[in-house]
């Protein structure tokens, strides 16, 4: 690369970082760039699943106030995340990338639908807890069966991870948004992991690249876990739809 690539790349991994803490789809700021700078679409793919996983540990790091109390779910959770990045790290390897593109639209759309209806949602969830019906804390088969879908996803390409993530969350528990996006940072940290481990050892990568996405995520999720933390439900509710719909206008595009 040249120095003023390498530049555009740390940069880009500076803005991932702080747009996946707050948000998701960082990913659309980083692999254009990896690929502007010449590397082929899959190790472009794979230095930036590499390179995005310090970012998703200190966005998790910068939410711990609002893990407090979700240890159990996080475990929960977790398990899935690890099965599903796990296997969407095998098929990024194994199968073609229109296998997987032309689900990738619909799945973003109908999380943003889900998160733009959050409220709604809520008030009906707390109407069925109010009238007796059953409390499931950890948001039950439907949940953990629907993260450990989007998991497989994050872990072959993470684009519109995050928001999937939270529209499910947001539709099967009743916490607040903060609180989700909380959780949402840590299954990204164990999506990204998992995958990273796996990509080490058989996949191509640049290791230029890896490090100059791992300096920027690692600062940009700091940075965009305390901005974010400040945001009204409304702000982030609008902020998450807002970047979605641009993720999926150009996932659509492409």
């Amino acid at each position: 690369m040249t120095p003023w690539e390498m530049a555009a790349v740390l940069a880009a991994g500076t803005g991932a970082g702080a747009v996946n803490a707050v948000v998701g789809s960082g990913t659309l700021i980083t692999f254009p760039v990896l690929l502007a700078t010449g590397l082929p679409p899959v190790t472009a793919t794979v230095s930036n699943g590499l390179g995005l996983v310090p970012g998703s540990m200190t966005a998790a790091l910068g939410y711990r106030e609002e893990l407090r109390g979700q240890r159990r779910r996080v475990l929960l959770l977790g398990a899935g995340a690890v099965l599903g990045g796990l296997a969407g790290a095998v098929l990024l390897l194994t199968l073609p990338a229109s296998a997987f593109e032309r689900i990738v639209p619909v799945l973003v759309g109908l999380a943003l639908v889900l998160v733009a209806c959050q409220p709604w949602i809520a008030k009906r969830v707390r109407r069925r807890r109010a009238s007796g019906g059953p409390v499931r804390r950890d948001g039950g088969p439907l949940l953990f069966t629907g993260l450990t879908l989007a998991s497989v996803y994050g872990g072959y390409f993470s684009a519109a991870q995050g928001i999937i993530y939270v529209s499910l969350m947001g539709m099967l528990l009743d916490e607040t948004l903060q609180r989700l996006n909380a959780v949402k940072n840590v299954l990204a940290a164990v999506v990204n992991t998992v995958a990273a481990l796996l990509f080490l050892f058989f996949a191509p990568f640049d290791w230029t690249a890896v490090v100059l996405i791992a300096a920027g995520s690692a600062l940009g999720g700091l940075i965009g876990a305390r901005t974010g933390r400040r945001f009204s439900p409304a702000v982030l509710r609008t902020l998450i739809v807002s970047v979605g719909t641009v993720a999926l206008v150009h996932l659509m595009l492409h």
